[in-house]
Parts: structure tokens; C-alpha cells; sequence
């Protein structure tokens, strides 16, 4: 039986920081426009209710939210009217501080909450709490999605292992400054390519604190090719469809009977035991 596709819609915007209030105000008028496009997900950048370039953690924690929490129930009630589902970033309050936050939500409710794991010496990452829950996989009805955020896409253990978990599609709220343009450029396509998953990389733009956010949305489809990839400077919207028949059938057959491949069924994990291992090496910003 074939499997719908799903119309996604990835949104490129500016975001205020510190303006909680502004930002929730126009993810809500975007979720409105992209469900009158038909996109039945919409995916936000990283932070994007918060802002991202906190000097210190107490700056940062006057802007974390519980969730369910004020900004999680207005999302809600907004796809209560206008149906299907978004995922969006913020912060959320930790013992230690703060974590760093993608949600997905639907019109019942909060499902997931995805807390950055990989954290670099950058903004409020830098003093963000590491993320405390391993990376899963959200049945949406026609398709299956994994939630990164931003500097997870560097490590394809990651990606690999939402992969395994039938991913169809890898959202990875981003804020991508100026120095990441190799990850728009090579990374993306490759992360899609060698797990056969269509990934959809939502920067934002704009300037924060003398950080200036790259843009470039990148949308790939399991063959590693670019569907789509947004400017550097504006704010717009990226639509696209997922069709899972094309990211579920990992096998590729290049000369039938003479040249397949499977990423996923060729691996060798029993081999790759030094992965798992934990390291001691200094984080930059932490432990220097």
C-alpha cells in the first residue's frame, strides 16, 4: 500500500532576542500561512522564540519556559485552529540553568522535546546544560521525523541513529552563523546521502549581538541532492514534499544483479566499539 507524502514547509525568519512575546506572536501568523499553503509540518530555526546570543546564563534564564508551558499552550491552541503540526526552538529551564530546546507540537498537544545534546562555545550554548535524553523518532501519520538542532549535524552518529530508527526525515532547527557556510554547502547533503533521509537544515537570518546568521535553509532529498536552498539575507519560506517510499527503501540497486548498496544493512556496529567510548578531551569554552 502506498504511503501519502507530506508537505513541509521550513521557515526562514529574524528573531528578536529576548522578545518572547514578538517572536511567538509571528511563529503563530507564520503557522497560519504555511497551513493555508497546505504544508502540514512547519519547522522554525534554533531558539527561535528566545533568541540564541545570551552573555550569561542568568541573562538567558529570565527567557526559559516549562513546557507544557505560556509559549508551548499558544502554539497549541494555534494549530487547534489551523491543524498540523510545528517544531520550533526555545529555552527550557534545567537544574543547572537552562537547556536548549526544539519542540514538536500538534493540536493535541505538546509530543516531544528534543534538548541539545551537542553543545559548541557559542552563544547560549556555551553555558547550556548538555541534553539529558537520547534522540527519537515521531511517527506524524505519513511520515517519521528525527529532531537535531544545529551542531548535532556535525556528528553523523546522530543522524545514523534516527536513521536506524526509520526517520524519514531529519528537522534540524539551526542558527548557523557566519563560518558555518561548509555546513549548508557539503554537510547536509551528505548526512541525507548516506543515510537516504531527507533532511531540512531551518537557519534564521539577520544579526544578534555582532553575529550575523548565514540564512541558507538547505533542504536535501535521500539521493544527497539539494531540493531547495534559501538566500542569506531574507526571510522566507521553503516548501517541499516527503515521500517515504523514497527514504524507507535504504537498498540501491546501480546495476541490477551486479552493484547494490545498503548503508544501513551493510554497517558492521561490531566494529565500531571506539565510538562508544567516553573521551577526555577539553571542551573549548568549558573546560578551558
Amino acid at each position: 500500500m502506498k504511503v501519502n507524502s507530506m508537505k513541509v514547509a521550513a521557515v526562514q525568519v529574524d528573531v528578536k532576542i529576548g522578545e518572547v512575546e514578538q517572536n511567538l506572536a509571528q511563529t503563530i501568523e507564520l503557522i497560519g500561512e504555511t497551513r493555508s499553503a497546505g504544508a502540514e509540518l512547519t519547522i522554525f530555526p534554533e531558539c527561535a522564540l528566545t533568541g540564541y546570543c545570551y552573555s550569561d546564563l542568568n541573562e538567558a534564564r529570565q527567557f526559559a519556559q516549562n513546557i507544557p508551558g505560556p509559549a508551548t499552550d499558544l502554539i497549541v491552541k494555534a494549530l487547534q485552529e489551523f491543524g498540523g503540526y510545528a517544531i520550533f526552538g526555545m529555552l527550557e529551564p534545567s537544574p543547572e540553568g537552562v537547556y536548549n530546546v526544539a519542540v514538536l507540537a500538534g493540536p493535541n498537544g505538546v509530543i516531544g522535546v528534543y534538548r541539545k545534546i551537542h553543545l559548541p562555545g557559542l552563544g547560549v550554548d556555551q553555558f547550556a546544560t548538555f541534553g539529558d535524553r537520547p534522540f527519537e523518532v515521531y511517527d506524524l501519520g505519513e511520515i517519521k521525523v528525527g529532531i537535531g538542532i544545529c551542531y548535532d549535524s556535525a556528528f553523523p552518529e546522530s543522524i545514523r541513529i534516527m536513521a536506524i530508527q526509520g526517520a524519514d526525515l531529519i528537522a534540524l532547527p539551526t542558527n548557523f552563523p557566519t563560518g558555518a557556510e561548509q555546513m549548508t554547502k557539503f554537510v547536509m547533503n551528505t548526512r541525507s546521502m548516506e543515510n537516504k533521509v531527507y533532511f531540512a537544515a531551518v537557519n534564521r537570518v539577520g544579526e544578534e549581538r555582532g553575529f550575523r546568521f548565514i540564512g541558507e535553509t538547505v533542504i536535501t532529498d535521500p539521493t544527497g541532492n539539494t531540493i531547495s536552498k534559501g538566500s542569506g539575507k531574507d526571510e522566507e519560506i521553503l516548501y517541499f514534499d516527503v515521500d517515504p517510499e523514497k527514504s524507507r527503501n535504504k537498498r540501491i540497486d546501480r546495476v541490477p544483479g551486479k552493484h547494490a548498496i545498503d548503508r544501513l544493512a551493510d554497517r558492521r556496529p561490531e566494529m565500531y566499539e571506539k565510538l562508544t567510548e567516553p573521551h577526555s578531551l577539553p571542551r573549548p569554552g568549558r573546560d578551558d
